[in-house]
């Protein structure tokens, strides 16, 4: 697998067909249809994506397969830890180890640009994710529902792995 930095518009929209196709599929069994619709126009779309970049300093890293995008990472710098916004692979790639890669790449971009720590947010029920990031060394540090409109909420646990 290789790990490139989103660089070009070609890429980010690439990247926003890919989140879609992976949120219809993977959060089915979590979410609403009309949620997950929502969710990605709003968090995963090619102008949410774009706007994060620009506005929000957002960086994405791309996983490739073969010239074939596979998966997907977003992070952002804070004061003294990196928020991992999004990890999300393919279908048939899950279980091969390649979630681990792409979330070392995390931590070696956390280390890099000085962060102590790395953090996220998992939805409450989703117990595979929850399961995975307590093996690597993630552990719960606060419950949130977060209002995100149209009377939708994000109902999560926020987990921390300390560098």
């Amino acid at each position: 697998m290789e790990i490139r930095q989103c660089e070009n518009q070609e890429q980010l929209k690439q990247l926003a067909d890919l989140a879609d196709v992976i949120w219809h599929e993977y959060f089915v069994s979590l979410l609403s249809k009309e949620q997950i619709d929502y969710m990605v126009e709003k968090f995963q779309s090619y102008d949410a994506i774009d706007r994060a970049i620009k506005e929000e300093g957002y960086t994405y890293f791309l996983a490739y397969e073969e010239q074939t995008l596979i998966g997907y990472m977003g992070v952002k710098l804070e004061e003294k830890r990196l928020f991992l916004s999004k990890l999300y692979l393919r279908k048939d790639k899950r279980g091969q180890g390649l979630a681990s890669i792409l979330l070392q790449k995390a931590v070696d971009y956390a280390i890099v640009n000085g962060k102590q720590s790395i953090y996220l947010t998992c939805n409450k029920y989703n117990q595979h994710s929850l399961d995975v990031h307590h093996r690597k060394g993630f552990y719960d540090i606060d419950a949130v529902v977060s209002d995100i409109g149209h009377g939708f909420v994000m109902d999560d646990y926020i987990l921390q792995k300390d560098l």
